[in-house]
């Protein structure tokens, strides 16, 4: 199985993949979900003519000739409506929210009469509808105001919430697994052996992954064995994952295992061996409903490839229409040499100057290099066989999450 671009590659990974089936969810754990359907309001609001203002409720026509003097017969709360209608010269105190009494059109504030026992003086004259909010101002029963695919915000469930839900219906998260193959790896906290490593990958994965609205279930570190790497694809299988990840042992060393352990689970690869740099030996299949990313081992490639294939994965599963992080341009901050046949993906820093961004690329473009990863705030993003770049050119960028 030759290289593949990186577009074809991620047209594969997405290739029949559906957003998952909805749940009710309760408004205040929504936040961040897409709406698997449409959300018509069940009430109006406001459901009647309030005050939008603390003050007195009148009529209008009594200020026709201001300065007048109205009798004050009652006082108006928020939920605690007036149940006697006003009639000519009289009014009512009123408070913001509160409804407006039959008979009376608008709100006169308080600072704009002179309060004297039951009586009010106002010296000026008032429009009808004056600081009253009217029925179904904002919106009406039946309005529909949520759109499907939509992923809510604090402002739409501070809506939803206004429309009468307590709960919305959105697509269920998707459940990834995720293991590591390797006898080098240890746990941070550890202190390696001989010929060790600490174990940083999944970290990285599972931050990823959880920004994106995914449930996490770890498997841990896998032993180079085919027997435990194969029981790890099968307990994500068994757990119902949705999403498998693993992470090293995806190249043809002695002691990868990963793609035998995919073989014999029933995995049939759609592609091995990407077309970029960092993240060439990926892998990607379907077993059933379980899809499979064989990411690097390496922590820049699996951040990378992670970056540029699982988001968009997650993203399409939870029911989002946004994939893919988008591309900006910026102007190189240093010289670039020719690429090969590979896209790169270099990992910069950006800068702003004369109110343009600067991409500016490490000199040192390991994918072993962590630090050089952790200060990056872009990748620049390089086609196959670019040309030779001078610094202060326009480059495609892809900004890295904050």
């Amino acid at each position: 199985m030759g290289l593949i671009a990186v577009a074809d590659a991620l047209q594969r990974v997405l290739a029949g993949a559906e957003p998952l089936p909805a749940e009710e969810a309760p408004l205040a754990a929504a936040a961040g979900r897409v709406l698997a359907d449409d959300l018509k309001a069940r009430r109006t609001q406001p459901p009647a003519d309030v005050s939008a203002m603390d003050g007195y409720a009148l009529r209008a026509a009594d200020l026709e000739r201001a300065p007048a003097r109205l009798k004050v017969i009652g006082e108006v709360a928020a939920g605690r409506p007036f149940t006697a209608a006003l009639g000519p010269g009289e009014a009512a105190r009123i408070f913001t929210g509160g409804v407006l009494p039959d008979g009376a059109d608008t709100v006169v504030i308080q600072e704009s009469v002179k309060r004297d026992g039951d009586c009010i003086e106002a010296q000026t004259p008032a429009s009808k509808g004056r600081n009253v909010r009217k029925r179904g101002l904002d919106f009406q029963a039946g309005d529909a105001l949520l759109a499907k695919g939509r992923r809510l915000t604090a402002r739409d469930l501070a809506l939803a919430a206004g429309m009468n839900y307590p709960a919305v219906p959105v697509h269920r998260r998707p459940k990834l697994a995720l293991f590591a193959t390797g006898d080098e790896l240890v746990p941070p906290g550890a202190e390696p052996g001989p010929g060790q490593i600490v174990y940083s990958n999944g970290f990285a994965l599972a931050a990823l992954a959880q920004a994106e609205g995914a449930e996490i279930a770890d498997l841990g570190i896998v032993g180079d064995k085919l027997p435990e790497t194969i029981a790890a694809v099968r307990r994500a299988r068994d757990l119902g994952a949705d999403i498998l990840v693993t992470t090293g042992g995806a190249s043809v060393g002695d002691y990868d295992l990963v793609q035998a352990a995919f073989a014999a689970e029933s995995v049939a690869l759609s592609f091995w061996k990407v077309a970029m740099r960092p993240g060439r030996p990926l892998m990607h299949g379907r077993p059933g409903a379980m899809h499979v990313l064989g990411l690097p081992g390496n922590p820049v490639s699996s951040y990378v490839c992670a970056f540029l294939f699982l988001v968009p994965l997650i993203r399409r599963l939870s029911g989002r229409d946004d994939l893919a992080p988008p591309t900006e341009t910026a102007a190189l901050g240093s010289d670039l040499g020719a690429n090969d046949e590979r896209a790169d993906y270099l990992r910069a820093t950006l800068t702003k100057s004369s109110d343009r961004l600067v991409a500016t690329p490490f000199a040192v473009q390991d994918s072993s290099m962590m630090a050089n990863l952790a200060k990056a705030d872009c990748l620049i993003v390089r086609a196959p066989r670019a040309p030779p770049a001078k610094a202060g050119s326009e480059c495609t960028i892809i900004k890295l999450e904050a």
